[in-house]
């Protein structure tokens, strides 16, 4: 309808001017209209209906782009970097804003459940928090999930068109929520979850306000994607730079590893042995490096060993215990235990006690150490093999080849790293029980680490070791030998020699100690001929007369033979009187002082014991055979210094008495008158 007069060009211009409403007002006042006929007040009234209208859609053109404003707005902080949790409640504080509502929040879909589960909320008191669980299919969720559609509801607990379920109203009663207004979350063909936003008053939503809702909705699922993919992409990126790294320090490991072991062949191949690998190896890994043999002793380590590395019986066990795992195992906390084999055969284990916790890095390292000591032990068991053989080869002949000249037998000595004029002690083993393969194998250990040699012979084991004692080296050996064999041995010794010519006549009076102890009844003990005095000469197979009156008063013949002195008569005067030196000197027909400073210088030469009954009693018994044997004489040259002479072929059978591992006889004096 056309208006024309006035009035209407009045509404026109406060339409112009955007006047307020109550502009609008006054022209409906008496005093507006008093000039005015019926029918221009009819047509004010009518333009008045119309600017009203025309206000209402301009009004609802600005809120629609202001709200549209604020959605653009909302798409800009959208684009931002945030995590997913940070862009959520970035979505549920701009939906509350946008609508100005109470409250806004966002719940998820959980595919194993098939239930959802509030992810963030925005303006919520205590009742709705993060996490809580919203039942499948209840709710104005469960029609949107259906549906894919908003859906609204003006007074929730009050519409009868939702699925109602005790858990979420008891909720929304203790919020006190009352219009809620759901749309989906979803981007492509995936349903992503359910954005709410509610108020706590009875609200009838617009359609434009659904529509809006609906657009941040759809800007919300694009950002929500955005992110997940976003943070796949950064996962995968940490990924990729964790295996880069792990491959640069596999890289790292695997150039250590063969740096160590290009260290650990140049060793090998430069004659290293065990204490040099074992310093390389504690250098590489830190700490303490070890080498356990298979019966628990170790056999080299660079420095003190752990306390808690239990006895020897203990220690075997777990080694053993490691060679079944074939792999290194913690023994204790911070000590670790790698096996050495060469193929089934056991050789020990490598203790490392390092100063840090082994990484792989280390255990691969360890393992390294490993392989290359089976592979020095090896090459050190070849080459005592081989050289065992020389040595073999070498004390045999000491034992049966006489006249060996004296400087091949020292040349060939030092090559083997002896010293034959050094004091040695020859010991003969014969095992009281089973066979020989384990104690042959012991004895050839045993000499190379005590410095000697050994031999078989005769069902017996004879070993050359550096002793000046044969006493206390036969009771060494069998104190070792008889537990690992099992059962006992019996030990004759003889010593100590006193040059390359003297052994194999100390190792003939080896034999006739072992022959004596064995008729004594003493079979599984051991002693050195020096201890079994006149028993040894009575129950010896092959009697050393010269060398039992040689061992006994051999001193005093000698001081006698080089002086011309009569320290033996007096000897003989001296028990025949019952130990009287005034009854001696009376037999003598000398001073009692005489015969006193006599007794002084055979104590010098005999030393203090020789009073004592049973030693008194052996010289005495030397004395009686040193005068029958020179009665017996038919021929004898003029008394002076005695030369040594043998007491028989060497290694010649038969056993003899005690006192019987000195130096040569006095077949000089045994001659005389």
């Amino acid at each position: 309808m056309a208006l024309q007069g006035q009035p209407a060009l009045r509404v026109l211009e406060l339409l112009a001017h955007e006047a307020p409403a109550a502009a609008y007002e006054e022209l409906l006042t008496p005093a507006g209209a008093s000039d005015a006929r019926p029918a221009e007040r009819e047509q004010l009234a009518e333009a008045l209906r119309l600017a009203s209208a025309v206000r209402g859609h301009l009004d609802r053109r600005q809120e629609r782009e202001a709200a549209l404003s604020a959605l653009v707005d909302t798409a800009h902080d959208l684009t931002l970097p945030y995590d997913l949790d940070a862009l959520l409640r970035v979505i549920a504080r701009r939906a509350r804003l946008l609508l100005s509502l109470d409250m806004a929040y966002i719940s998820f879909h959980d595919e194993e459940s098939g239930d959802s589960y509030v992810r963030t909320a925005d303006g919520h008191a205590t009742a709705l928090t993060v996490g809580f669980r919203v039942p499948r299919g209840s709710g104005l969720g469960g029609s949107v999930r259906t549906d894919s559609a908003p859906f609204w509801s003006p007074d929730y607990l009050a519409d009868p068109r939702v699925t109602h379920h005790s858990l979420i109203d008891e909720v929304v009663r203790a919020e006190g929520l009352r219009a809620i207004l759901a749309v989906p979350l979803r981007h492509r063909d995936s349903a992503l979850g359910v954005l709410y936003a509610a108020d706590r008053t009875v609200r009838h939503f617009t359609p434009d306000e659904i529509s809006l809702m609906a657009s941040l909705a759809d800007l919300a699922s694009v950002a929500i994607e955005k992110t997940r993919v976003l943070g796949r992409a950064r996962a995968d990126i940490a990924d990729l730079e964790r295996s880069t790294s792990q491959a640069r320090s596999d890289l790292l490991c695997a150039r250590r590893a063969n740096e160590t072991h290009t260290r650990m062949t140049d060793l090998l191949l430069a004659g290293g042995d065990l204490p040099g690998l074992l310093a390389l190896a504690a250098e590489t890994l830190g700490g303490t490096a070890a080498v356990i043999e298979p019966d628990g002793r170790v056999a080299a380590a660079t420095g003190p060993l752990p306390e808690e590395l239990p006895g020897t019986e203990e220690t075997a066990r777990a080694v053993l215990e490691t060679h079944a795992a074939r792999r290194p195992v913690e023994f204790s906390p911070g000590t670790w235990l790698a096996p050495v084999a060469a193929g089934g055969e056991y050789l020990g284990c490598v203790l490392v006690h390092p100063a840090e916790p082994l990484s792989d890095t280390g255990l691969r390292l360890l393992r390294l150490t490993a392989g290359t000591t089976g592979v020095l032990m090896l090459m050190q068991r070849n080459t005592a093999v081989a050289e065992s053989q020389v040595r073999d080869e070498f004390f045999d002949d000491l034992l049966t080849v006489p006249g060996r000249p004296p400087a091949q037998l020292r040349d060939r000595a030092r090559r083997l790293g002896l010293d034959l004029e050094a004091p040695y002690a020859v010991a003969v083993i014969r095992p009281e029980g089973g066979s020989l393969g384990r104690a042959v194998v012991w004895a050839s250990s045993y000499a190379l680490r005590a410095g000697g040699l050994s031999n078989v012979r005769g069902g017996c084991l004879t070993l050359l070791l550096p002793s000046r004692n044969p006493g206390e080296t036969a009771r060494r050996v069998s104190d070792e030998l008889t537990p690992l064999l099992g059962h006992p041995v019996t030990v004759g010794a003889a010593g100590p020699t006193a040059g390359p010519a003297d052994i194999a006549p100390t190792h003939a009076e080896a034999l006739r100690c072992l022959g004596a102890l064995t008729s004594l009844g003493s079979s599984g003990s051991s002693a050195a001929a020096s201890e079994l005095g006149f028993l040894g000469l009575l129950l010896g197979d092959n009697h050393s007369v010269d060398r039992y009156i040689d061992d006994t008063i051999g001193p005093v013949l000698d001081y006698d033979g080089q002086r011309f002195t009569s320290l033996v008569h007096t000897l003989e005067s001296y028990f025949e009187s019952g130990g009287s030196p005034t009854h001696a000197a009376e037999a003598l027909h000398v001073h009692p002082n005489t015969v006193s400073r006599r007794l002084e210088r055979i104590t010098a030469l005999l030393g203090e014991d020789w009073q004592e009954p049973a030693r008194a009693l052996e010289v005495q018994l030397a004395l009686r055979l040193h005068r029958t044997r020179r009665t017996l004489r038919v021929e004898a040259p003029p008394a002076g210094p005695r030369e040594p002479s043998d007491a028989g072929p060497p290694g010649a059978g038969g056993l003899g008495g005690g006192g019987l591992g000195g130096g040569g006889s006095h077949a000089d004096r045994l001659r005389a008158p």
